[in-house]
């Protein structure tokens, strides 16, 4: 993947192209290295494209910039019951020639006029799922999720999840550091609970919690010790019963799917940057033994870890 490109529309709502422009317009940082991409703004008509915020953009590129993209983005707009033809067409030929093609929130309206999502599962922002299914019958709407990936076409939930989807993409074509070192620059978590894996490194855990932070960071660098709920209670000088209602609501979810997300995060590193056996792995994450690895990285991100390590490195997990 070397070019992506950004179609907009009159209407293009700013925050959805920012979180565009802020994943794949970066340029070099030597503290990273991530690969810096050819990215380009393309437009049906350049020149003055009207913005919804009180100012507008000046976009020179036509969208005969984007026939050669590998990532093809739609940016959300205001007006979407109103989308471009010229930039449903693009999108159709980008999907043609195999180019992964990634909308999000109202940006979905485009490819649903343009019959590429049909059959296949999508979501969009969670205000207008009915209106999307009013219009889109034979789409599989999901509602419940911060991203969803179908083939080469991946489609996002609300604007902030813009930056989910892109770094999912990032995180597929380029592995887990990539991913984590854009996540890390932009000062978001690398896991945003939503009922769609993220697969984003644990470079950047998620520890801000109003009086629980310590104890999560401290989570984070002791997976393989005792973790259960009655452990981290003492801990915390809490009765278990205290410590379960203020770590949900702190972090929103339980300790134990908290932990074990930490643990399956922490074992997709070790998967990809290490040749060590599941089985070593599942000790030094807190797993236990393989089996119990399996079941629940496998549960999380939809494929075994032996099959995890295969994509990423080529190579089997024994």
């Amino acid at each position: 993947m070397h070019k992506v490109a950004v179609l907009v529309q009159d209407g293009v709502e700013p925050f959805g192209l920012g979180a565009m422009c802020e994943v794949w317009s970066e340029p070099y940082h030597p503290e990273d290295d991530n690969p810096v991409f050819d990215f380009v703004v393309a437009t049906p008509n350049p020149g003055r494209v009207r913005g919804p915020s009180g100012y507008d953009l000046h976009v020179e590129h036509g969208l005969d910039a984007a026939a050669d993209a590998d990532l093809v983005c739609v940016a959300p707009k205001r007006d979407y019951l109103a989308p471009s033809p010229e930039v449903a067409a693009a999108v159709v030929a980008a999907h043609e020639r195999d180019a992964f093609v990634l909308a999000h929130c109202t940006g979905a309206f485009i490819l649903g006029e343009a019959g590429l999502l049909d059959g296949r599962r999508c979501t969009t922002h969670w205000r207008h799922v009915d209106e999307f299914t009013r219009r889109f019958p034979d789409a599989l709407v999901d509602g419940n999720v911060l991203y969803v990936q179908d083939g080469t076409i991946v489609t996002g939930a609300g604007s902030a999840a813009g930056l989910d989807a892109s770094l999912h993409v990032m995180r597929q074509q380029f592995g887990a550091r990539v991913a984590a070192a854009a996540a890390r620059r932009m000062v978001v978590p690398p896991h945003r609970s939503g009922g769609q894996a993220q697969f984003i490194a644990r470079a950047v855990p998620d520890c801000d919690a109003e009086t629980l932070g310590p104890l999560l960071t401290w989570i984070t660098e002791n997976l393989s010790e005792d973790l259960s709920v009655e452990e981290l209670a003492r801990r915390s000088h809490m009765s278990p019963r205290t410590f379960a209602r203020r770590f949900r609501a702190e972090t929103g979810t339980t300790p134990h799917s908290w932990v074990i997300a930490q643990r399956v995060q922490a074992a997709e590193e070790y998967l990809e940057l290490t040749d060590h056996p599941v089985d070593w792995i599942a000790g030094e994450v807190g797993f236990g033994n393989a089996a119990a690895m399996r079941h629940h990285f496998s549960r999380a991100r939809g494929v075994s870890p032996q099959q995890y390590r295969r994509t990423f490195t080529g190579e089997e997990a024994s």
